[in-house]
């Protein structure tokens, strides 16, 4: 009899990651995650829907942190400042943990499917920090144009950090991403 270990949640999840990385997203099934890890399929389905799941279970953690960054910004704080500061979060959040969100960038860029999740994901994203600039009285379309627009930036800068691992940290990326829009916008 196996001895009960704590953290299955966490073990399912890293032994998923490693044979993604390892075999390919496609190649590996809930059931070689479950025996990687020493639990069982009915184990692995107590935490998660499917194996797509292990990678996006983390999405309601990270549109929380752009809602309350949206809602935490000062009254005084310009749509895109708040944003900014939503933006600014999430950076610190992926910093803490770099090595993973790397890891799944890359599984998740290996795979059509999961891309379009990811998309789906950020719509959502998007959506939610409308939500939030409408309670702080943005009105439409600045609000939705506001949140797409914040977005953009975000995947446009992670992308650039991806690419570069020795490169400029993530909140730098953002800055400079903001900084482009605002010229954009501006007309130079």
């Amino acid at each position: 009899m196996v001895r009960w270990e704590p953290n299955a949640r966490g073990r399912l999840g890293e032994a998923a990651f490693e044979l993604f990385t390892e075999r390919g997203f496609e190649q590996v099934t809930v059931a070689e995650i479950a025996e990687r890890a020493g639990l069982t399929e009915r184990t692995f389905f107590r935490y998660f829907a499917d194996k797509r799941e292990v990678l996006f279970a983390g999405a309601d953690g990270f549109q929380e942190i752009f809602v309350s960054g949206v809602a935490s910004a000062p009254d005084s704080a310009a749509p895109i400042e708040a944003v900014a500061g939503a933006l600014y979060a999430a950076a610190a959040m992926f910093l803490a943990h770099e090595g993973g969100a790397r890891r799944r960038a890359a599984i998740i860029a290996a795979h059509p499917d999961l891309r379009e999740r990811e998309l789906v994901k950020l719509a959502t994203v998007a959506s939610a920090v409308a939500d939030a600039l409408r309670r702080r009285g943005v009105t439409d379309p600045a609000a939705s144009l506001t949140a797409e627009a914040g977005l953009a930036v975000f995947r446009i800068a992670f992308a650039r950090w991806i690419a570069a691992p020795d490169g400029p940290d993530l909140a730098r990326l953002i800055a400079e991403s903001l900084d482009e829009l605002k010229l954009v916008a501006a007309g130079k």
